[in-house]
């Protein structure tokens, strides 16, 4: 028998090339009258924030730009951000970005309209509906945030990431536009690629995942393992982009419907602790915890290694030649290895102390404990050759 499930998907998705200029129409339906673009410095001295900024002038709609969004947002990031929409008295919020506007968005319409600090929100269950009306538009393929239903944050004085969850946090319509794409540099493009591979292996083998989420999850996978060299090597390649653009999707449906595991426990320490790329961790560390987790994945790993193009019957032999592409993949896209981070080998147990707290933990396909993190940690940092 089939375990029971429930499938929410609270957004609507607008889907397609061009896709970005039914921004005004979206806004109309939302009876939107000042906005709240949320975005990043990066995408405004690119001149790329401009594109929203036009349509929503066209539409004759008062706005402002909060653009002081870093990279693994942070608390103080989504607290101000919040403050401002209370005193500018902002009805809805337009987030354009990667996963940290994206992620800062979705705080940000809870505390504009149920005030408190961000931690309040930790976790599932403290949310009421009242949330400011949100649309996604992702710049990058990558996070699958704009779909997704939790919000990662970081507390900075305890240098942890938390995740607020629930449904009334979702947006309301996410706009998909592969074209916006289009200039993402070579490296970002492969982190976050590697990313949303991530999101979609951990999707389809967690504890916790069910069948529409597994679905879901091998269909990204086919999506982002045929068409990453081809986005990095050549971001002009739109076909490229686009099929990456939908495996980003796909793989942020089925993570949020299951969950990540235990690769996310490990990058979201390292991004509490080092600030680092999100997407960046995710890649170097995927590798090692599938090889960790063979025993209790094998039969999946086989299929996800099958999904990338891998013609292996043999169960145990495809699993283990999938990692290894993997392996082949991330050096082949430019991703370095974990030394690149300038990590410290004397934060190896404190890493692992909290990766075990995390909340995806006990998601991972194979038990895991403190003592195993350190290993992992460990391994991948002697492997490293860079």
């Amino acid at each position: 028998m089939i375990n029971s499930f429930d499938f929410i998907l609270p957004t609507k998705i607008r889907y397609g090339t061009g896709m970005v200029q039914v921004l005004g129409e979206e806004l109309r339906l939302l009876h939107a009258k000042k906005v709240m673009i949320i975005t990043d410095n990066g995408l405004v001295k690119a001149g790329l924030v401009k594109t929203i900024t036009d349509l929503i002038d066209k539409e004759g709609l008062t706005f402002i730009t909060y653009s002081e969004i870093e990279a693994n947002p942070k608390d103080y990031n989504v607290e101000c951000a919040a403050e401002t929409a209370r005193l500018e008295s902002i009805d809805t919020i337009v987030a354009f970005g990667g996963g940290s506007p994206i992620d800062a968005a979705k705080a940000v319409a809870v505390l504009t309209k149920q005030g408190g600090k961000a931690r309040d929100y930790q976790g599932k269950g403290k949310i009421t509906a009242d949330c400011i009306p949100l649309i996604t538009i992702p710049t990058t393929a990558g996070t699958g945030s704009e779909v997704t239903f939790s919000s990662v944050i970081t507390d900075t004085l305890e240098k942890f990431k938390f995740t607020i969850k629930s449904t009334a946090i979702a947006a309301k319509v996410a706009i998909i536009d592969p074209e916006l794409t289009l200039s993402v540099p070579p490296l970002v493009t492969a982190a976050t690629g590697i990313d949303a591979l991530t999101h979609a292996i951990e999707g389809y083998t967690a504890c916790c995942t069910e069948p529409i989420a597994e679905a879901v999850g091998l269909y990204a996978i086919e999506y982002i393992a045929k068409n990453i060299v081809a986005a990095v090597k050549n971001g002009a390649d739109l076909a490229a982009r686009d099929k990456m653009m939908m495996g980003s999707l796909l793989a942020g449906l089925s993570f949020s419907h299951a969950d990540v595991a235990s690769v996310h426990c490990m990058a979201e320490a390292l991004g509490s602790i080092y600030d680092a790329p999100h997407g960046m961790c995710n890649a170097i560390l995927l590798p090692y915890v599938m090889e960790y987790n063979l025993p209790s994945a094998q039969f999946k790993y086989a299929r996800v290694a099958r999904a990338m193009g891998i013609d292996e019957q043999d169960d145990a032999i495809a699993a283990m030649k999938g990692i290894e592409y993997i392996k082949t993949l991330s050096r082949e896209i430019g991703l370095p290895g974990i030394k690149a981070l300038n990590i410290n080998e004397e934060d190896f147990t404190l890493l692992a102390e909290m990766s075990v707290k995390n909340g995806s933990n006990d998601s991972n396909p194979r038990k895991i404990t403190k003592d195993d993190y350190v290993w992992l940690f460990a391994k991948a940092y002697a492997d490293c050759d860079c």
